[in-house]
């Protein structure tokens, strides 16, 4: 069965001089719920949204729920600040069974990405852009790229 697994690089966020707890700006906030708006629209269904628990991805990944409306909900997980080994993810998306999105940053969704495409960390096949979507699927045990949608991609 195939398995589909959302990318979500958390949207704009204020300086860490502006706001040392880096929420995001308006324009972060809106380009979110623009992409959140989109992936509903086209009929992407998670079963769970999991973020880093930095508050800029925790508040880009309760945008996507409001409108995903996971089943089990929004939750935080280890392993997806910007430095965390992609390795952990990659060893624990096997085990995965249902489609699943996660919020998390650079460069540690890059090098998730082409771990899961490539089997090698540096390659960078897919270009993350801040609230934007890169939607993998798992078939037969391959990962492939199934879209990518940037904010700017939608009118």
């Amino acid at each position: 069965m195939a398995v589909k697994l959302y990318l979500v690089q958390h949207g704009e966020a204020k300086r860490e001089e502006e706001d040392p707890a880096r929420p995001l700006t308006d324009r972060g906030r809106e380009e979110a719920e623009k992409m959140a708006a989109y992936a509903a629209r086209i009929g992407v269904r998670v079963e769970r949204i999991v973020h880093s628990g930095k508050l800029r991805a925790l508040q880009t990944a309760e945008i996507m729920a409001r409108h995903l409306k996971p089943v089990k909900g929004v939750e935080k997980a280890d392993t997806l600040e910007p430095l965390a080994d992609p390795k952990v993810w990659a060893e624990r998306l096997k085990e995965v069974s249902e489609d699943l999105m996660l919020v998390g940053h650079l460069p540690h969704l890059s090098k998730l990405a082409s771990l899961l495409l490539t089997g090698r960390e540096d390659v960078e096949p897919v270009k993350f852009r801040m609230a934007g979507i890169v939607c993998l699927e798992r078939d037969e045990g391959k990962w492939r790229v199934q879209w990518v949608v940037k904010p700017e991609n939608l009118p």
